[in-house]
């Protein structure tokens, strides 16, 4: 207790001296990722304009903030930029978040980028930082160009690509919860046209929760062949097998969302953990063609999901606690999904001077087929039926199991096809106008293996795209936008019929600027969007929300404040909510229009400072504090009254050289002990967050 007391007093000491401290985005981590791009493997949807004079707010997640804040997985991001909201995430199983307020289909998980391909729909368990070179957070509607986004943004993985010359790193790591992780990286040139990489992760952990494991191992080489001077050819493949504890969270009793300690299992132990095996692979082909760039790609990915949990019962007409305030009913689960997803890609990009003007060219075409076989028996009890009943104060683990009734036997296979271009004209040195649009063509065919019974749908949709881009100087670049696009919905609701796809419209506005010290951005949003899906909580299905707004704004600022000394801050205003009156018919609650979105809270901020040592102190070392607030979110769709509160995090890293090769770090985060939830899928479903902890890293390059 007094090593955390002595801890808090520094965080408070270093926070209240520098200011209030950081986000996520090195003011050097532009220059480094352009040079990534142009040096390295060409990205899709890009073409030739740079990404300074695109009408969009992109963010930028480095390598160097990766490992200053030690996170491991995608969702461990999500804490470094407030314009990302966590939302539900399965039980601690895969990755869900929101956009600038905005989500999918929360029983899913979130889509997201890889290198441009799509994913994120696939059930391959928490994403892992190993292989990460950068992360960009792309802010507003991309569906005019790669098709199935959000609103509110898309987050796209960049990938480590292989090297010509030799480079590698070991990296070991113990901390809280006899948590251990070991991880590699290796690159070297094969000959003077073909290099290969080689990376990976290796976990095995417990958690502050009772009874959580979790292991994990990740492995995911690649091959770069330079088949000319003009021609590229690289493969990726990524291997994935987790296993881990499938876990709901605790429970608020009467509203009050800290009755239970946060350590507190409501499930049983004695079920099998749940197993993730999942295996994908990416090929590109980049060929020069004079001014021109030819850029192919195809992915394909392989899924499997098999889980058994103990969970509790959500509805209150079969929940004894309703009714006795102690015992808990629970029901048991046994799923198995299985995915599978090809898609493959076309595009060429340059430039062409027409009509005195200079044109922008992005023309590209796509393809996709996405299947999804949902097996899944589930045991629900009554207010009667108490067999598998726990009692919250004290409870006694060691229950059989009910057997369980069949409740999803269903194959899901989506046809995808879409044509995409878009024109950025240099109407002048300064003035940038850029159109473009996307067709798209949607089938859907949902067979339920259970009734017999086949739904079927199909859609076809144009989503335009124009912006404009005013270089005031080379400095500051002033922008706007507005964006149509649509994302189908998977799935079906309680009748068996398939959801309509979600479309939405999306307009922005903002500034970017950049100096030799200091760079930043301003954006003001407004999206809607139709067809959002929501949790039905007595049937335990996905059930259409209807139309839903998000208006904000968004600011960040990066810069030194000398030389040895870096600063991030960025704040994220979200006003989420209905945009009509709707009615749950199964609990008949009204939401009225204005009711908040799930999990979305208004006001998000993040901050971090870092300062070099080296001239007070004879090392090689640097040390940064980050702060990061989360304002109160709805926790519960049907129930207005039952918020997560705000939080304040405080987060600590040092860093020490030890010569050239060795480093060692230690991170400390949440150093304030502050209890905290950082999502809820109910009141009954609440996920709290991480207690003070510590994690201490040698790596080892070469």
């Amino acid at each position: 207790m007094n090593l955390i007391n002595r801890y808090q007093i520094s965080a408070i000491s270093i926070a209240i001296s520098t200011i209030l401290a950081p986000s996520v985005y090195a003011a050097s981590a532009s220059a480094n990722i352009e040079k990534i791009a142009v040096t390295g493997v060409r990205q899709a949807f890009r073409g030739d304009v740079p990404l300074s004079e695109q009408p969009q707010s992109i963010e930028f997640i480095s390598a160097e903030n990766l490992d200053d804040a030690g996170v491991t997985t995608l969702t461990d991001i999500f804490d470094l930029t407030p314009s990302i909201s966590e939302q539900n995430d399965f039980g601690g199983l895969w990755e869900s978040f929101a956009i600038r307020g905005l989500v999918g289909d929360e029983n899913i998980p979130s889509g997201f980028l890889i290198n441009g391909f799509s994913s994120g729909r696939s059930f391959s368990g928490t994403r892992d930082t190993s292989n990460i070179d950068y992360v960009e957070v792309m802010k507003g509607p991309g569906s005019a160009l790669y098709g199935r986004s959000e609103p509110g943004g898309t987050i796209n993985i960049i990938t480590k690509k292989p090297q010509f010359e030799e480079q590698g790193s070991l990296k070991v790591s113990a901390g809280s919860w006899q948590s251990y992780r070991a991880e590699g990286d290796y690159t070297n040139a094969i000959t003077n046209e073909l290099a290969f990489r080689v990376n990976g992760a290796i976990e095995d952990g417990e958690g502050f929760r009772d009874y959580h494991e979790n292991k994990k191992t990740v492995i995911t080489p690649s091959i770069l062949w330079l088949i000319s001077d003009t021609t590229k050819l690289n493969y990726e493949l990524e291997y994935v097998d987790q296993s881990v504890t499938f876990d709901r969270g605790i429970v608020a009793l009467d509203g009050k969302i800290d009755a239970l300690p946060i350590e507190t299992f409501l499930g049983e132990p004695s079920d099998k953990p749940t197993e993730v095996d999942a295996i994908s692979h990416q090929l590109t082909f980049e060929h020069q063609i004079g001014e021109w760039s030819l850029l192919n790609g195809l992915s394909y990915s392989d899924s499997k999901f098999i889980s058994e949990s103990s969970d509790a019962e959500l509805a209150p007409s079969r929940q004894v606690y309703f009714t006795d305030g102690e015992t808990l009913s629970r029901q048991h689960n046994e799923r198995d999904f299985q995915t599978k997803n090809i898609s493959a890609r076309t595009e060429l990009s340059g430039s062409v001077t027409a009509a005195g003007f200079t044109h922008h060219l992005l023309i590209g075409a796509d393809a996709s087929k996405f299947d999804f076989d949902k097996l899944w028996y589930r045991y629900r009890p009554t207010l009667e039926d108490t067999r598998y009943a726990i009692n919250m104060y004290n409870p006694v683990y060691g229950q059989t199991a009910p057997e369980g009734s069949l409740l999803y036997n269903s194959t899901e296979v989506q046809h995808s096809y879409g044509i995409y271009i878009q024109d950025q004209i240099d109407v002048t040195e300064q003035w940038k106008v850029q159109v473009g649009g996307r067709y798209d063509w949607f089938d859907q065919q949902i067979d339920n293996h259970i009734n017999q019974s086949q739904s079927k749908s199909n859609q076809s949709t144009f989503s335009p795209r124009v912006g404009l881009v005013y270089a005031y100087s080379d400095d500051i670049q002033y922008y706007s936008s507005y964006s149509e696009g649509f994302r189908p919905n998977s799935g079906y609701d309680i009748n068996g019929d398939a959801f309509e796809p979600e479309s939405t419209t999306s307009i922005e506005a903002g500034v970017k600027f950049s100096t030799d010290t200091l760079n930043g951005s301003f954006t003001v949003f407004s999206a809607e969007k139709s067809n959002m899906l929501t949790t039905d909580l007595q049937a335990g299905v996905s059930t259409a929300l209807g139309e839903v707004t998000s208006e904000g704004v968004e600011f960040d600022l990066h810069g030194y404040i000398t030389e040895r000394t870096s600063f991030d801050l960025a704040y994220t205003y979200t006003d989420a909510k209905t945009a009509n009156d709707t009615v749950n018919t199964d609990w008949w609650v009204k939401l009225p229009k204005g009711s908040p979105l799930l999990n979305i809270p208004k006001h998000s901020a993040n901050a971090r400072i870092k300062r070099e040592l080296n001239d007070l102190i004879d090392l090689n070392a640097r040390v940064g504090i980050a702060v990061q607030y989360e304002g109160e979110r709805l926790g519960e769709t049907i129930d207005p009254t039952y918020y997560l509160p705000s939080y304040t995090l405080v987060n600590l890293f040092a860093t020490y050289n030890v010569n050239e090769d060795v480093i060692v770090q230690l991170n400390i985060n949440n150093v304030l002990d502050k209890e905290y939830y950082s999502n809820s899928y109910s009141a009954i479903w609440t996920q709290p967050g991480e207690p003070v902890n510590y994690k201490l890293s040698l790596k080892y390059n070469f």
